[in-house]
C-alpha cells in the first residue's frame, strides 16, 4: 500500500503526559555527549534560573516519538516501518525542558509528498507542559520506501 495521501491534516489524539525526570535528562545528555554541567547538576541548572537539570534539546524527540508510535500504527497510513528512515528533524523551543516538566504531545500530519517511488511524510509534534503552555514543536520528516 503506498503512503495516504489522506494523512495531511489528520491530528492524532495527543499522548498520556510523560514526566520528565532527573535521571532521564542526565542518561539522554551522556547518550549525546551534552557535557554542560546544567544538564547534570541541578546546582548549576539553579544558577542559570531552571528548577532543576536541563534536557539537552534534542530530548524533545523523547515525546516525540510517542506520537510518531501513534501514526505507524495507524492501520491506513500506508507506512511501512521496515522501509522508513528519519529523514530531517528541527526543534522551535519556547523555552528549555526542565526535569519535573509533565508533558504532552499532539501529532498532525503537515505533508506527503511523493518522490520516484517514495514518499516523505512531514508532521509536528507540538509539545507542551501540564498547564497547557507551549514547551516546542518538533517536526520531523519520514522518507518511506517505494513497495517492493
Amino acid at each position: 500500500m503506498a503512503v495516504n495521501p489522506e494523512l495531511v491534516g489528520r491530528v492524532f489524539p495527543p499522548t498520556p503526559p510523560y514526566l520528565v525526570g532527573r535521571e532521564k535528562v542526565r542518561e539522554f545528555a551522556r547518550a549525546v555527549f551534552a557535557t554542560d554541567p546544567q544538564h547534570t547538576d541541578p546546582a548549576a541548572a539553579q544558577a542559570l534560573g531552571y528548577a532543576d537539570v536541563v534536557a539537552p534539546p534534542t530530548f524533545a524527540m523523547v515525546i516525540q516519538d510517542q506520537t510518531l508510535q501513534i501514526l505507524l500504527a495507524e492501520p491506513d497510513s500506508g507506512i511501512v516501518l521496515a522501509r522508513t528512515v528519519h529523514a530531517d528533524q528541527r526543534f522551535r523551543y519556547s523555552r528549555p525542558i526542565v526535569a519535573g516538566d509533565e508533558l504532552t504531545g499532539t501529532l498532525s500530519v503537515t505533508g506527503v509528498r511523493a518522490i520516484g517511488g517514495n514518499a516523505l511524510v512531514t508532521s509536528e509534534a507540538e509539545i507542551t507542559d501540564a498547564a497547557g503552555d507551549h514547551v516546542v514543536t518538533a517536526t520531523s520528516v519520514l522518507l518511506i520506501g517505494a513497495d517492493e
